[in-house]
């Protein structure tokens, strides 16, 4: 069984899609990543700031998996950590499947509680043409697939840097599929 590991942290203190790779980032708990422009515990996503700048901020850290990269470059794309403006990018575990409320801990203590998915949008066409319908797909039963990865609240405060561990600790059933957040 492979483990489950982060192969890279980025971080922006700037509203732009692609954050630059760090050496480490620090998560604080209830509010996300120090020095990154979507930290606090209102809601920091510029659209959703429009909406209501009051709302909970369920966005404060961005997964993705390493293995949506490798499937992209099956279609002809190359996108490389940080690019997608994740804040950690993973391998070796299905962040997609995770139901909402499971608990990841990252390296010795950050934890980090799911919220839901990432709803890709146009801003990834500026990486590459077609990058973002690339991230959608449909499943067996016609429903829309978003493969842009995961959402997630800081519980726990802790540093987290490339080759940290990861282990997974699911909510009580019955599961709670992921929606966009």
């Amino acid at each position: 069984m492979s483990i489950a590991t982060v192969i890279a942290v980025s971080c922006s203190s700037h509203h732009t899609l692609s954050k630059p790779i760090q050496e480490s980032i620090f998560l604080v708990e209830g509010l996300g990543v120090k020095d990154d422009a979507h930290c606090g515990k209102t809601v920091k996503h510029r659209s959703r700031v429009a909406q209501d700048p009051n709302q909970p901020n369920l966005r404060q850290v961005h997964l993705v998996h390493t293995e949506l990269f490798d499937e992209l470059i099956d279609k002809g794309f190359r996108v490389s950590p940080g690019q997608m403006g994740e804040n950690i990018t993973t391998r070796n575990i299905d962040l997609l499947s995770l139901p909402k409320h499971t608990i990841l801990t990252i390296g010795e203590w950050a934890k980090v509680q799911v919220t839901g998915l990432r709803n890709p949008c146009t801003q990834l066409d500026g990486i590459q043409p077609g990058l973002m319908k690339a991230v959608l797909d449909k499943d067996k039963n016609d429903e829309l697939v978003r493969k842009a990865g995961i959402m997630s609240v800081v519980l726990t405060s802790g540093q987290v840097k490339a080759g940290d561990q990861i282990t997974v600790e699911y909510p009580n059933e019955p599961f709670e599929k992921l929606q966009p957040v």
